[in-house]
């Protein structure tokens, strides 16, 4: 497929990234340019301007610069799908940039393939951040999904979500391709080297001591990612243990005062409690995996979580719900625990046993930071199963096998 050209539309591309998909986007972009003509089309963000070879960014309309946060972000889609012109294949990821595939993909006559790393109505507590601005992403997405040439379903769990929120979608188009992992990037640093040191450095200085054990979570404050029910867990932890919370970008300001409440009433009852909320560089974030002793995934939604991936490449375990693409990322006994959960079918995947999931994860965490021998080796099972299952090289052939199996 060499001098095919390829546009790939996004919302968040480095440095403007504050969840999974601007991780996926900027990876897979570097890989597939191997092999084929990359252009990247991404919103212009708040941390400073998206650089790279064939990077464009769109600023949102002056027009539309105090509006619903829904209409800016089509105002940004209609630019983008104008600028498409020339593609032979246009590839969007997430809502906010569904759009622009889907008009530029009719506009120029040309395949639309998404990726789809969230869904709209399984999230429904975005009506809290969108107003009616969810309906019109809801709108958007379920009209981009059903018009898509192909979709790329970061799961098998995802998958099936796809098709049950989405009947109308032909299940021979949705095709699963897991995320992938830059295995360079998210190493732990080998003992006694400088990069250890330097590492150790850098955890001393967030306060955090590398000699206790602790539990890390990484993530954002939305409801998707059970926040509130890992710190309800951390109340019955043993007291050595210390919390680490790299936890930004709140969706509102109900579930951040919501967060810092139990922050708070945690850091009352306990020593070591950290709540970084500011976005760690990559090097500072894998200093603080490599001090840590077993990572925590709570979410009540996760189509994959890259954030798993992360955490195994750079050798920790990973305690996550057993929900959504999590399963899929997380080998039971092996690289990790998984907790079970029943959940509501409304979309909020809330636990219908609150107090009982809370107890379950307090539990798994609790085996697994009181054995250091045992994190240790599923710590070491864990980078060995990113090796082997989750390269970026893989995941870009896998994309490029779509690709082809779209333009015929």
């Amino acid at each position: 497929m060499t001098r095919v050209r390829v546009d790939l539309l996004t919302r968040e591309y480095p440095p403007n990234v504050y969840g999974g998909a601007g991780v996926h986007v900027a990876e897979l972009s570097a890989v597939l340019r191997q092999s084929l003509d990359v252009r990247v089309r991404c919103f212009t963000g708040k941390g400073g301007h998206a650089e790279g070879e064939g990077v464009v960014e769109y600023p949102v309309p002056a027009e539309l610069s105090g509006a619903n946060a829904a209409l800016a972000t089509f105002g940004v889609d209609l630019a983008i799908a104008d600028d498409v012109a020339g593609a032979d294949l246009v590839h969007s990821h997430t809502w906010y940039a569904n759009m622009a595939g889907h008009l530029g993909g009719l506009l120029h006559g040309v395949p639309h393939v998404i990726s789809a790393h969230s869904l709209e109505p399984l999230r429904p507590w975005k009506a809290e951040q969108l107003g009616g601005g969810y309906a019109l992403s809801s709108w958007a997405e379920r009209t981009a999904y059903e018009g898509a040439a192909g979709i790329i379903a970061v799961s098998a769990g995802m998958r099936a979500d796809i098709l049950r929120c989405y009947p109308q979608v032909d299940p021979d188009k949705v095709h699963v391709v897991h995320n992938g992992i830059d295995l360079s990037g998210w190493q732990r640093p080998e003992p006694g080297t400088p990069e250890a040191d330097a590492a150790a450095a850098v955890v001393r200085d967030l306060g955090i001591d590398p000699d206790r054990p602790s539990v890390v979570f990484v993530g954002r404050i939305t409801r998707q990612k059970g926040l509130p029910y890992f710190l309800r867990a951390a109340e019955q932890l043993p007291p050595e243990v210390q919390l680490v919370l790299c936890a930004g970008a709140p969706d509102t300001p109900e579930i951040e005062a919501e967060v810092r409440g139990l922050v708070e009433r945690l850091a009352e009852t306990r020593s070591g409690v950290f709540w970084i909320s500011r976005m760690l560089p990559r090097d500072e974030l894998v200093a603080v995996l490599a001090s840590g002793t077993v990572f925590a995934c709570p979410s009540v939604y996760e189509p994959l979580g890259i954030v798993n991936l992360e955490a195994m490449a750079v050798g920790l375990p990973v305690v996550g719900t057993a929900t959504g693409g999590i399963p899929e990322v997380v080998d039971d006994g092996v690289t990790g625990l998984l907790v079970p959960i029943d959940q509501a079918q409304d979309g909020t995947g809330t636990p219908l046993d609150p107090d009982r999931f809370v107890a379950d994860l307090a539990g798994a965490l609790t085996a697994v930071v009181s054995d250091p021998q045992r994190a240790a080796a599923m710590g070491v099972a864990a980078r060995r199963r990113v090796e082997e299952h989750f390269s970026w090289a893989a995941i870009a052939e896998r994309t490029i096998e779509v690709y082809r199996s779209v333009l015929g």
